[in-house]
């Protein structure tokens, strides 16, 4: 038999769990036809001796739902052995949307997801209304991974309640109908599921609460009634149990939505300083929970701290909202950092308070001796004397001054880490324990959006060289790790054809050096629509990357192959499942 791509020699781990084992892949017709000792002809052949062969990674917590419509490459999660992304996460997005209710969601987006106004102005073509029509836009769009879409809750409470949705004002029991029929009628269309955020910290820039985050018992309801009219689909949500809401409450209410829906639920879990315990307590009641439910309810966790980075080109820094800074805001970098070298105007700076409305950005603000210096390679579990607070302490300095100085570094481009969440007491001891309970899902990159704040859908690389390769005490199985990359998150949200390598599956394919694959530091680049900036992530170590037995990415240079495409609805597992071919 002629195959399409035969790869040969590597060690094959296959996403299930099982030990790796040495063996050839053959694929055609962007399918996996063959594992084993395979003697055929191919029209490539791919010697991958000494390299690890991985199903494609699946990502289903991103936000690339703008980026799709104006970009064709989904990085920087393709940069990572990702081949599949999965958008509409936290409530928001860009569908259903009247024309005159345009502005409301780009400025709930630019405070929520830190995507630049302009960029979304310039960005979005906005030839959609309803939510099926934005699938059918996005079907005509080509990637370098597949997509897939989830109907996010504040588009839809605007787009039925107009300004009062937007005001967080109860819904009528009319409005509830026209939600469940709009969710109902999406996930129909080819929605994944419909999500929503209840996160206090989702803001505007302006400091107002995203339209969903104050709907009632009852709305949530009626969207996850809208899932059990449609038969299928997930539910996803951020509840607010980090900003003071009784987990039991939350737990509970994640019940009734089960409930309501008949589908599975997942909810975004964090350890913050101030909710040290939290994580333990809500995997306990999951445990108790998912011991007898026929339909799960598990977290979406993230392997190490959500990395908040500041830096004078980026959206924040601690002096942003100083009112020295304010002129400096707009200048060319080289004259910024002219000005910030005065020590007149230093003192000033110094000496002042952030003066902004929005609390979520007066406490990054304010809070500047737990920043920690970004190196390269970056170190995302920091030693705890590296702190800014601690170095302060032990040479008597302002952890301010510390910060300045760092942010002017290599000509103002130096950069800061804030570790927001999963690191506490200088470890990421927690986080191991969340990636490693049986009721998570390993996910919240956010790739897509928080373009000059977050750089964190880098997180497959750091699974495989962090937890699997270089942290010694604590380090956790190759096997497990790429099962939790690829066919865990594949199956949370309904795409069984992928996530594996098995005769029938989708051939989405990483080739991999494990002793070459490296994590650099983000950059910034300018090339967002209207000149937006925005941090990327490269990594070093993935040979190739596949998608639909097409090579997208050969030594992590893209090679212009975009086979990805929308995937509508869940998609059943193969009928052949094969796992060796003699």
């Amino acid at each position: 038999m002629r195959f399409d791509t035969l790869i040969r020699g590597g060690m094959i781990v296959d996403g299930s769990g099982q030990e790796p084992f040495a063996a050839d892949l053959a694929i055609k017709d962007r399918r996996i036809a063959a594992i084993g000792r395979i003697e055929g002809e191919a029209d490539e052949i791919i010697d991958a001796t000494g390299k690890l062969v991985t199903p494609g990674f699946v990502d289903i917590h991103t936000h690339y739902d703008g980026q799709i419509t104006w970009e064709n490459r989904m990085r920087p999660s393709s940069d990572h052995g990702v081949t599949t992304v999965v958008m509409g996460n936290c409530g928001v997005g860009f569908a259903p949307c009247r024309p005159h209710q345009r502005d409301m969601l780009v400025e709930v987006m630019e405070g929520v997801e830190d995507i630049p106004e302009v960029v979304m102005t310039e960005g979005l073509p906005w030839n959609w209304e309803s939510f099926p029509d934005y699938l059918d836009v996005l079907a005509g769009r080509q990637a370098d991974v597949d997509f897939a879409a989830q109907i996010p809750h504040s588009p839809v409470r605007v787009y039925v309640m107009g300004e009062r949705g937007a005001a967080r004002e109860a819904a009528t029991a009319d409005e509830l109908q026209q939600m469940r029929a709009i969710v109902g009628d999406a996930v129909a269309a080819g929605a994944l599921g419909v999500t929503t955020s209840r996160n206090h910290g989702h803001r505007t820039v302006a400091g107002e609460l995203a339209p969903s985050v104050d709907a009632d018992r009852a709305e949530l309801l009626a969207l996850a009634q809208g899932l059990a009219d449609a038969g299928t689909g997930v539910f996803q949500m951020i509840p607010n149990a980090h900003y003071g809401d009784d987990p039991q409450a939350d737990m509970a209410l994640f019940k009734d939505i089960v409930a309501a829906s008949g589908r599975p639920l997942s909810f975004s879990l964090l350890q913050k300083k101030f909710q040290r315990d939290l994580p333990e307590t809500m995997l306990a009641m999951l445990r108790d929970y998912n011991r007898d439910a026929a339909i799960p309810i598990r977290a979406q966790v993230f392997p190490r701290p959500i990395g908040m980075l500041f830096g004078l080109e980026l959206s924040f820094h601690p002096f942003r909202f100083h009112p020295s800074f304010q002129p400096l805001a707009d200048l060319p970098l080289a004259e910024k950092v002219a000005a910030l070298r005065d020590p007149a105007l230093r003192a000033r700076l110094l000496a002042e308070q952030p003066v902004t409305d929005n609390p979520l950005y007066q406490m990054l603000a304010t809070d500047v001796g737990d920043l920690y210096p970004m190196g390269d390679p970056p170190n995302y579990e920091p030693p705890a004397e590296t702190r800014l607070g601690a170095r302060a302490e032990r040479e008597g300095r302002n952890p301010a001054e510390l910060a300045l100085d760092a942010l002017l570094e290599r000509d103002g481009r130096g950069l800061l880490m804030m570790p927001s969440s999963n690191y506490v007491d200088g470890n990421l001891d927690m986080a191991r324990l969340m990636i490693s309970d049986p009721n998570t899902i390993i996910a919240l990159g956010d790739g897509g959006a928080h373009y000059s704040l977050i750089c964190d859908s880098s997180f497959p690389t750091f699974v495989l060289t962090h937890w699997v390769r270089d942290r010694g005490e604590g380090r956790l199985p190759l096997a497990w790790a790429v099962r939790q990359l690829s066919h865990e998150p594949a199956r949370a949200v309904g795409l069984e054809d992928r996530g594996l390598l098995r005769v029938g599956y989708k051939a989405d394919v990483n080739v991999i050096d494990p002793e070459r694959l490296e994590l650099p530091a983000p950059t910034i680049v300018y090339d967002l629509p209207a000149g937006g900036r925005r941090l990327v992530q490269h990594a070093r170590g993935y040979d190739l990357t596949m998608v639909s037995g097409a090579i997208t990415y050969r030594g992590g240079e893209a090679t212009g192959a975009l086979p990805g495409r929308l995937v509508r609805g869940a998609q059943s597992a193969p009928a052949v499942e094969e796992t060796k071919a003699a």
